[in-house]
Parts: structure tokens; C-alpha cells; sequence
């Protein structure tokens, strides 16, 4: 989507959203615009009130909040993801000339209706869902509910810090924030709750095929719920090490993903495609420097299934014709050459016309289970294996996730001593750290290692590598060529997205009173509450 067509988009789309900010919300009724990429439902969305909603209903709008509370739609997914983490954690660098976020500017539109989406589509759906399951003694869908609860509102908080969270829906005129620190220590009893009902139905199914990742399969449930809690808990560490201990050491006891078999992907249809497969048709980012600098520098066999060759082949004379771009590029130097001179993200994430096979859409995987607990091992917590062991394992997931290397391979690259690459004569390897996992370093470097290996299994997943890299400041980054931004420099990380005008100007007062959460000024240098490295 070029800036001009990005326009009228927002334009067009602009009343539809704002129709359904958290103040204007009514508890009773399920969204009136809840069908913008499933199929459309058989009853007038305006009747569907709780005494009209059967368990088949309920399960189709729990299959929508699946999708939009990870931004699928095409243009949600650019405006949310696209154009905003997938740049501030170096996955992709932007190649049109009007999209200034690649230089830290927050433009203020799109993150508007980033907000928008989450809070319009995905939050009334499943409070909707949890609301209606608890009302009528649906104790599985209750539950399922609550964990898409958890998995929706910590990408929203991780955005933003402060967020509305426990008086969403409450049909006031004014909605009020909640803490991120209060937030986070919410997830974890909900997963409490949510993982107890359903241990007492193991071998059991909810939401059959209306569920887009597990087709209901309670016991794959449990295994994505406690491996979301270990998320959560890893990410609080550096704020609460206590809890973060004592979370995911709860955890990997209950039982978190362990194989490919149990990764959460949407599956997606040809009403409901993975949103990479549209946005990467208008021709509009392109691989990263750091991106090149790490496949190649490692000899890394995801290099082709992440990426394709560059269309105009080896463009600095390295033999290999895979080729990345800064972060931050000028307006003025951002022609229509960067985009055959440098690599596009690979064909299976491409249009059917392309030859794209419409894959699913990433939640979690258990390469991530893998270096999560990697990292636990690190700071001496239970974690069912050491470090270097379960490192190797994520590392190997990661791999096997897109078939991409035999086992031969695999093994070589785990054992390998290479390390990042310069990406070209004026962009040295940010980093000297090798595969191999170096038993003798220090745990901080030892910790490098783990992250920036989890930055690469976690492709295409914008939205948590970002986190991730604000989190531990891993992978270390390349400094921006351009930057924009009075409040961060070329070498700063980008650490969070100050909150949105239609707030101020529908939920003045709360958002107003959100900025004393903060502690720091309302712009991108403050930092989120577990951004405490």
C-alpha cells in the first residue's frame, strides 16, 4: 500500500473504528463490524445480543478476536506491526519515501488506529466471549477466552505501557488506564484460573474447528497457556526477579510447548490470509542490514526461507545475493532501486499469485519455549535442563519450524563459530558473538547469544522481538542512518508508543491522568514498567 492509498484507507476506515472506542462500548452487544476477514456470520449482527448467541456463534466470535487481536487484516497488520516493530527491532527496513517511521517518527495516524483496531475489533469480541461463557456456565470457553484475553492486552500494554485494561467496556464516558505493573500482575492469576478449569477437562475439546490454532484441543491449550505465562514471566525479570522466578518455574512444572507439534499459528483461509501475503505485494520494506549481517555471517540455512534473492543479484560483490538495508534511510535517497537491489521477505509469505501458499499466522512457537527457558537456566532457575542444552534445542526448533535444514546441517550450524558478518563496507557486524555456545563466557554474553538467536526463531514476529530487544538491548542493533525524533538519537532504542489523539479527544480526562503512570514525559524515549535493564 503506497502513503497515497495508506490515506484514503485511514479516511475510509476512520468512523468505523472510532464508533468503537472503549467509552461507547455496550457490554450486551457483540460488535457490528465484526466480520472484516472471516466469513460473514448468518444473522444480523445488530440481533446479536446474548439471548441470541448459541455455543456455534460464540465459537465464530471467538475465531474473529483470534485474528484481530493479532492484527490479520492486511492494512491493521502494516499500520500495527509493519510499520512500527518490524522496523524498531531491525527485521525490516522501509523502502517507500513517505513512510518516516523507519526514522523514529511516531506517525501519529497510523499508531491511532493501531489502538483502534485492537480496541474496536479484538477487545469487544473477547469480552464478549468471556463475558457471555461466564453468564451461561461455559466453563471452557471461559477459559479459552481469558488466555486470548491475556495473549491480546500484553501486546497491547508492551506498546504502551499504561492501557485500558480493567474498566474496558465498563459504558462510561470515561475509561480509565491501568498500571502495566497492575496489568501484568492480573495475567498471571487469570492464567491461574484459566489453566485450572481446564486441567479438569484434559483430553477434551472446546470451540472445535471455530478455534483457529488448536481446533479446541483443550490439553494444547494448557501447553500455550503455561508457555504464555513463561513469557510473561521472563519479561518481568529485570523489574521483579522474584516473581519472575517463581512464574516460570511454575511454568515449565506444568508444562510448556516442547515440539513443533504444539506451536500456535492462526490458520489462515482465503478469507482470513496472513496478512504478510498483501502488504508484501505494494513493494514496501525489504530486508535489514542486521538481518544480512546475522544470516550470512552465520552461514544460517533459514537465509532462504526467510528471504529471497535480491532481483538484482549480488549487489556488494559478496558472492551471496542476499543483500539488507540500513535502517533509517533518507526520503530523499529512497528510490525505486532499493527494492530490486535488496531482498524481499521469502514467497511462502508472498501473494498466491506469487506463489505464496497463504501460511498460517505466528502466535508462539516452542523454539521461543526453548530460549526462554535458556535463559532461566542462566540465572539458576529450574528450568528442566541447562542452558547451553536447551539453547541448542531452540536453535534447532527454530530450524525445523520451516523445514528449512536436515539434520546434518542443523548440527554444523549449532557447532559453528562464526559470527555476524559485515553488512557492507560502511556497516561492520554490530556483535562478535559466535553460534557455539560459549560455556566459558560470562553470563551476560552467554545471554547475547540466547537472544540473538531467539531474535532470529522468532521471524516474522515483529511485535515480540521488538519487546525483546527493549527488554535485554538484543541484538545489538545498527544505529539509524536518519532519525527524526527530537527525543531519541541514531544509537537509542525506540522504547515505546506515546498514547493516541482519538484518546485525548474521545477519553481526555483518563488519558490525561494515564500520562502520571508513566514515570517519564508521554514520547518514545520513556520507558515501559519492565523496561528496567
Amino acid at each position: 500500500m503506497n502513503s497515497g492509498q495508506l490515506r484514503n484507507t485511514v479516511k475510509r476506515d476512520n468512523m468505523k473504528i472510532l464508533k468503537f472506542l472503549p467509552l461507547l462500548l455496550v457490554g450486551v452487544l457483540f460488535v457490528t463490524s465484526c466480520t472484516d476477514d472471516f466469513e460473514e456470520l448468518n444473522t444480523n449482527p445488530d440481533a446479536l445480543i446474548a439471548s441470541n448467541v448459541d455455543v456455534s456463534l460464540l465459537g465464530q466470535a471467538f475465531a474473529q478476536t483470534q485474528y484481530n487481536a493479532m492484527h490479520g487484516l492486511h492494512w491493521r497488520f502494516q499500520i500495527s506491526e509493519n510499520l512500527f516493530s518490524d522496523l524498531y527491532c531491525q527485521y525490516f527496513a522501509t523502502t517507500a519515501a513517505n513512510f518516516d517511521s523507519d526514522r523514529y517518527v511516531e506517525v501519529g495516524r497510523w499508531i491511532d488506529l493501531c489502538w483502534g483496531s485492537f480496541y474496536g475489533q479484538a477487545a469487544p469480541n473477547t469480552k464478549f466471549v468471556e463475558d457471555f461463557a461466564a453468564e451461561n456456565g461455559l466453563a471452557g470457553e471461559e477459559a479459552f477466552a481469558k488466555i486470548w484475553r491475556v495473549q491480546g492486552y500484553h501486546r497491547v500494554t508492551d506498546y504502551w505501557g499504561p492501557a485500558i485494561y480493567s474498566n474496558f467496556g465498563n459504558g462510561e464516558t470515561s475509561v480509565a488506564y491501568d498500571k502495566q505493573e497492575d496489568i501484568y500482575r492480573d495475567f498471571f492469576p487469570t492464567l491461574d484460573e484459566a489453566v485450572s478449569t481446564l486441567n479438569g477437562m484434559r483430553g477434551g475439546n472446546v470451540f472445535g474447528t471455530n478455534d483457529q490454532i488448536f481446533q479446541g484441543d483443550v490439553d494444547k491449550w494448557i501447553k500455550y497457556a503455561n508457555t504464555l505465562r513463561l513469557r510473561l514471566a521472563m519479561r518481568v525479570k529485570y523489574v521483579d526477579p522474584g516473581l519472575a522466578k517463581t512464574e516460570a518455574e511454575k511454568a515449565v512444572a506444568a508444562g510448556v510447548m516442547e515440539s513443533n507439534d504444539d506451536n500456535a499459528f492462526i490458520q489462515t483461509t482465503v478469507n482470513s490470509k496472513n496478512p504478510f501475503t498483501t502488504i508484501t505485494n505494494w513493494g514496501e520494506f525489504r530486508m535489514s542490514a542486521l538481518m544480512e549481517s546475522m544470516l550470512k555471517g552465520y552461514e544460517d540455512p533459514r537465509m532462504a526461507s526467510y528471504f529471497n534473492p535480491a532481483a538484482s543479484g549480488d549487489t556488494d560483490g559478496d558472492g551471496i545475493p542476499y543483500e539488507g538495508l540500513r535502517n533509517g534511510q533518507a526520503k530523499v535517497d529512497k528510490v525505486p532501486a532499493l527494492n530490486s537491489d535488496n531482498s524481499d521477505i521469502n514467497t511462502r509469505w508472498q501473494p498466491e499469485g506469487r506463489g505464496g501458499p497463504n501460511p498460517p499466522h505466528k502466535v508462539m512457537s516452542a523454539a521461543e519455549a526453548y530460549f526462554l527457558r535458556a535463559e532461566g537456566a542462566l540465572e539458576g532457575w529450574n528450568m528442566g535442563g541447562t542452558a547451553q542444552d536447551l539453547y541448542e534445542t531452540g536453535i534447532r526448533m527454530s530450524m525445523k519450524e520451516l523445514n528449512s535444514a536436515d539434520d546434518g546441517a542443523i548440527d554444523a550450524y549449532i557447532a559453528s563459530t562464526n559470527t555476524p558478518a559485515a553488512a557492507d563496507a560502511n556497516s561492520p557486524a554490530t556483535t562478535d558473538i559466535p553460534v557455539a555456545f560459549e560455556s566459558g563466557a560470562d553470563k551476560e554474553r552467554q545471554l547475547e547469544q540466547i537472544i540473538t538467536q531467539k531474535w532470529l526463531g522468532l521471524f516474522p514476529d515483529g511485535w515480540e522481538a521488538y519487546a525483546e530487544v527493549r527488554r535485554t538491548g538484543y541484538p545489538k542493533l545498527y544505529p539509524l542512518l536518519n532519525v527524526e525524533n527530537p527525543d531519541l538519537n541514531a544509537d537509542d532504542i525506540h522504547r515505546r508508543m506515546t498514547f493516541v489523539e482519538s484518546e485525548y479527544s474521545n477519553n481526555g480526562e483518563a488519558t490525561a491522568a494515564a500520562e502520571g503512570l508513566l514515570g517519564g514525559p508521554n514520547n518514545n524515549a520513556t520507558r515501559v514498567w519492565w523496561d528496567k535493564k
